[in-house]
């Protein structure tokens, strides 16, 4: 990242809700539900006055959706990376489960154990590092300027507490994200600072 003289505000939020063609796990990207929808527009919405010069996305589809009518609110462009998609589900695909697979693993990494992997998929690391390098991009190309990100409760719940000290690594585990809840971060020279997470304001 190169040197930030005016600090870049990032809201990331998780997409609407989603709806998807089948039970069986997948990284397919699913789509809006009606409800989805009126979070995306409410969510742009809500960050009007914050002078949105941009919205980041997700390739996935749950994801650009989202992006795309909030963008329509603010008026601005989308812009699309893979980085920030969600954590893929490696050898889980296909397959239909009683209770969260995922769960086990995700608690290591909030533990602050990345090196696990999900079977067939990304270390907590690799997620991290992904996920890092778009957000350093945005900084970079909105200094001084504000931005919504539209991400997956996984991504953000362990990567905004890796860039944000002032985020125990626990955080996202204690106080999951809703569709459309925003994480407020801002970052300057000194580094990534959380701002509020879901609404609630942070010191």
């Amino acid at each position: 990242m190169t040197d930030l003289q005016c600090a870049a505000r990032v809201f990331v939020a998780r997409h609407g809700e989603a709806l998807y063609e089948s039970e069986l796990l997948s990284d397919s990207g699913g789509w809006l539900s009606p409800l989805g929808r009126q979070q995306s527009r409410e969510l742009g919405e809500r960050l009007a006055s914050e002078r949105i010069a941009a919205v980041w996305s997700s390739s996935m589809a749950r994801a650009v959706q989202t992006a795309e009518l909030a963008a329509g609110v603010l008026g601005v462009d989308v812009v699309v990376r893979e980085g920030l998609r969600e954590f893929g589900v490696g050898d889980h695909a296909g397959g239909t489960y009683d209770s969260d697979p995922f769960r086990d693993t995700f608690g290591a990494w909030l533990s602050g154990d990345l090196d696990t992997r999900i079977p067939g998929a990304e270390s907590g690391a690799e997620v991290i590092e992904r996920v890092a390098g778009v957000l350093a991009e945005i900084a970079d190309t909105h200094r001084g300027e504000a931005v919504l990100v539209i991400s997956h409760g996984g991504a953000i719940c362990l990567s905004a507490p890796a860039l944000a000290p002032n985020l125990a690594p626990g955080h996202g585990w204690d106080r999951p994200l809703a569709n459309c809840d925003v994480v407020a971060l801002e970052v300057d020279a000194d580094g990534w600072v959380a701002r509020s997470w879901a609404g609630d304001r942070l010191g």
